[in-house]
Order: C-alpha cells, then structure tokens, then sequence
C-alpha cells in the first residue's frame, strides 16, 4: 500500500537535554494531519524505507499534547500514573520522600508550588454530557414508517442509524420519545430485528457509551467470561471514558462495573482488570520524561526474566495499564533498542491465556492502533465460523470515528492485501452484511 513507511531511525537526541519520545500512531496512506506540534517542519515521509526497517517501529504522527520545546526539559513533572491532586511538595500530604512510585520510581524533587498541570483528557464524543445539535424529526419519521407494517424498509432504518456521528444516537432516542409518549427506541429496535442484523442496528441506536455498557455486561452474563469482548471494551481507554462507562453501567444496572467484572475474574487477571477499571492511567497531556521511562523499561525487563514473571506480573500490568499511550511507545520503542527483543515478543513469551491477550491488547492499541483494529476484525473472520458478536462491536466502534475508521481501512489492506468492506462482504449476508458495510463506508 502506498504512503505509509516506518521512520528513518530513532527519536533525536541533543546533548544534554531529554530526548524526545517516539512519535504517536501513523498515518496509513496519507500525510501528517499537521505540523510537529509548532516546534519544527512538517514531516514528510521518506521516498523509501530506509535499509533494515521491515517493520515499523511506532509509526509516524505528531509528539504528544504538552511536550516542551526541544531543548527545555519538562518542569515539575509528577511520577507517572499519578494524579496531580496526590502530588505535593516535601513536607505536605501525598509526597512521601523516598519512596518509589508505582513500585519503581523514586519520590520525584519538589515541584515549585506555581507549577500547574496540564488539563486532563476530556471524554471523547458520544462519552460526555454533549448532544447533536440538529433537526432529528425528520429521521424519527422515517424510521417510524420504515418500521411499521408486514414489509420493513431495512435501507432506510440502515442509513439512518448508520449516521457516524456519535453524538447523533442520543438525539435520536431523546427526539423518538418525545414524538411517541416517552417510548423507548432501543425497545423497538430490539423487539422489531432479529439477529447480528438487530444486534448491530441495537449498537447502533445506543451509541458508543450505551453500547460499551451493555457489551461489557453481556460479557460477564452466563456461564464463562467472553473474555475477548471484556478487552475490547476496557482495554486502553482513556481516563474520562472509562468514567463514564462506570457511571453509566450503574445508573443501568444498578450495580457498579468494578463488583461485576470483578466477580467474574479470579487472581492476577483480576487485579489487572481492577487497575484497569480504576482510570488512573497518566494523561496524554503530561510531559515526555526520559529517565522514568528508562526506569519502566529497566523494570519490565527483569520482571519477564526466568521464573522471575510468575511472581512479577503485577509490574508489567502496571506500566501498560497505567502509562499513557505515548509512555507506551517510547517505553516500547527504547525496549526494543536496549534489549534487542520487542516488548510484544516478551509478552508473548511471558504471558499466557487471558493475560496475554490483555497485554498484547493494551501495548498495541497504544503503539499502532489502526493496525491493531485491523488485526482484530481480521482475527474476528478467519478461521471456521464467524465471530459476529466480536465483528459486529469492532464494526460500530470503528464507525463512530471516520478518520480512525479510514486508517483500519488502510492498514488491513496493507498487511492482509484485501479490501476490509469485500471481506466483510464474504463473511456476512442479507442486511445483516447491508448494515456493516454502511457502517464501513
């Protein structure tokens, strides 16, 4: 595929100052959304890939929210994983010198009491309190008629609910109860479809919030964990959204999320999934500091040494649950430069099961996440049989963002050399196929 090429070498480095950290995710088969964040020229991919690089390390794309200026090392910065609000100076609450953080890092200097942090990550769209701003009466009365009588209009129920923007559900739902008495459009929709058709429509209408809730849920329901939608639901979100799927789960089911999936995991993988669930993860926004991320790097090494991993798991699942995307990829990055070994190798040879999976999971939806996505709808069609409540989660989700969408698009054709729709298309019929491919368009 055309337009994408690892990068030409590592991160720069100057002399006496920090080094910069990998750049985030890449670009499949289009340039750079802009410039490198207002502190240099706007990059431009080599003509070829340079000798030795088969594969990328982490792509292309722009340093993180908050870096300094090259040349200025970060000030006040706080140990990673921890909120600003438990951050204080010696001789104040939250500040304990000389202990390490997260088990690995030393108590960090004292940080000047004007020093402010940057402003946490907010909630992606269709996670917060936000709504379309938009006429849906005109989409209400046409879904009302293409749901009524014998013969159903399935192209027009398709093309609005496949609406991308993941604001537009809740408007959508708010404006059918208003014209209907306060009935439920999530109730009509799941009493009128059948079916993975119907289980897409449903995911549909309730949007990307609403419908991690009720995957979540329904992957604890029964007998056995569904443990590969567990992941894609939790697996690396940021902060904000998993607050709000936790308040969200209890104000649907009265119960909290931590309690039921919880109760549903045992020892270690359960632990994991509690830290997870806690959204205490480092924001995006805190600055690159590379002597922490050596330190990481340092320690998830000797934790997956020999037998040393069986007693060390909780280090590991502590620095890829905890650190933020752009961490991970330097974390990964410099893993890969200082041991000669990819830190997604390691895991596979350390880790087994469910742990594996999460772990794979969480370093590469931080390090490429488009090709990631294209991996797990590939991995959701291979093989006998179809996952389809897998596909149809990964389809919706992938929907409710277009540019991210076009990137998993771009990657799986890349590494599979197939068009993702007409794959889609082999493994699904009816309007069943209908609504995924309109999801993928």
């Amino acid at each position: 595929m055309s337009g994408y090429y690892p990068p030409s070498g590592p991160p720069p480095q100057q002399f006496g100052h920090p080094q910069q950290p990998p750049p985030p995710q890449g670009h499949w088969g289009g340039p750079p959304q802009n410039s490198m964040g207002g502190y240099g020229a706007q990059f431009q991919p080599p003509p070829h890939p340079p000798p030795g690089h088969s594969q990328p390390w982490p792509p292309q794309g722009l340093p993180p929210q908050g870096l300094p200026p090259q040349g200025l090392p970060p000030q006040g910065l706080p140990p990673q994983g921890m909120a600003p609000a438990s951050f204080a100076p010696p001789g104040q609450p939250g500040f304990q010198q000389g202990m390490p953080q997260q088990g690995f890092h030393q108590g960090p200097p004292q940080m000047p009491p004007q020093q402010a942090y940057p402003p946490a990550s907010m909630p992606s769209p269709g996670y917060g309190n936000d709504v379309a701003q938009m006429n849906a009466n005109p989409d209400v009365d046409a879904l009302m008629k293409a749901m009524s009588g014998i013969r159903r209009d399935h192209t027009t129920v398709i093309r609005i609910l496949s609406k991308a923007d993941p604001r537009y559900p809740a408007l959508l739902r708010q404006t059918y109860a208003q014209r209907n008495g306060g009935a439920n459009l999530e109730a009509k929709i799941e009493s009128t479809f059948r079916s993975h058709y119907g289980d897409a429509l449903l995911q549909l209408v309730r949007g990307p919030l609403l419908a991690d809730v009720h995957n979540i849920n329904r992957a604890i329901k029964g007998l056995g964990t569904k443990e590969d939608m567990l992941n894609d639901v939790l697996i690396g979100r940021s902060n904000a959204d998993m607050q709000a799927i936790k308040a969200t789960y209890q104000t649907v089911f009265k119960k909290t999320m931590e309690s039921d999936v919880g109760g549903d995991l045992s020892l270690k993988t359960k632990t994991m999934f509690q830290l997870i669930m806690r959204a205490s993860r480092t924001d995006e926004s805190y600055p690159y500091n590379p002597v922490e991320n050596t330190r990481d790097v340092d320690a998830l090494y000797h934790a997956m040494r020999g037998p040393s991993i069986a007693t060390n798991q909780e280090q590991v699942f502590t620095v890829l649950t905890q650190r933020s995307d752009n961490q991970i990829r330097a974390i990964a990055h410099e893993y890969q430069q200082k041991y000669h070994k990819s830190l997604e190798d390691a895991i596979r040879s350390g880790f087994s099961g469910h742990m594996e999976d999460a772990l794979s999971l969480a370093l590469g939806r931080a390090t490429d996440r488009a090709k990631t996505d294209a991996f797990g709808m590939e991995d959701t069609m291979k093989g006998m049989g179809t996952k389809d409540n897998l596909l149809v989660n990964k389809t919706v989700r992938v929907h409710w963002d277009r540019q991210h969408m076009d990137q998993v698009k771009k990657a799986y054709q890349h590494f599979f050399k197939k068009d993702l729709i007409s794959r889609v298309k082999g493994e699904t019929s009816g309007d069943y196929r209908d609504c995924l491919v309109a999801c993928l368009t």
